[in-house]
This record gives C-alpha cells, sequence and structure tokens, in this order.
C-alpha cells in the first residue's frame, strides 16, 4: 500500500504529513483492498475563507478509482471530509460484491 502526498504551490510540514498519513492508515486497515492513495493539496485563493483543497483518489484493484474532492478553512478538516466520503463510497464497493 502507497501513500503518496502531493502540495501544490506551499510546502506541507511534517505535522500535516503525519496527519494525513495517520487517517489514510486507518481507512486501509478497514478496507484492505485499498492499494493506493493519491492526496492532493492546494490553496485555492488565499485571500479567501474555505481556501484549503484536498483532492484524495484512491485506486482499488478490479476496481474503478475512488475519487472525493473537499474544500475547508484547514487542511486537516477538509481531509477528513475526504475521507469520510471516501469511507461511504468503499463501503458501496464492498456491499456490491
Amino acid at each position: 500500500m502507497d501513500i503518496r502526498i502531493q502540495a501544490i504551490h506551499f510546502d506541507a510540514s511534517q505535522k500535516l504529513v503525519d496527519f494525513i498519513n495517520r487517517k489514510a492508515e486507518r481507512l486501509v486497515r478497514r478496507f484492505t483492498t485499498v492499494s493506493l492513495i493519491d492526496i492532493t493539496l492546494k490553496v485555492v485563493k488565499p485571500e479567501t475563507a474555505m481556501n484549503k483543497q484536498a483532492i484524495i483518489k484512491i485506486a482499488v484493484p478490479q476496481q474503478d478509482d475512488v475519487v472525493a474532492d473537499k474544500t475547508a478553512d484547514t487542511f486537516e478538516e477538509a481531509v477528513d471530509l475526504a475521507l469520510e466520503a471516501l469511507e461511504r463510497q468503499l463501503e458501496k464497493l464492498k456491499a456490491r460484491k
């Protein structure tokens, strides 16, 4: 299982990277079929609130990729919201099997 984090136009702090890894690993423990988590972090418009965007793409073998895109005040909140949405999508995939 591989977790890739890409920060666009800023440097992600080690605290943020550790937070994301911890949350992603918890998701992987629950859904063992996940093979890759690709996380892209962006600052949308620096001068406004709600400007942190997290786009998370999860690769599941023999399935379509699962994607969530959330925007919030902080990257931690955006990642949490996106992972919650992905968790619901993965539950639906699991139920279809």
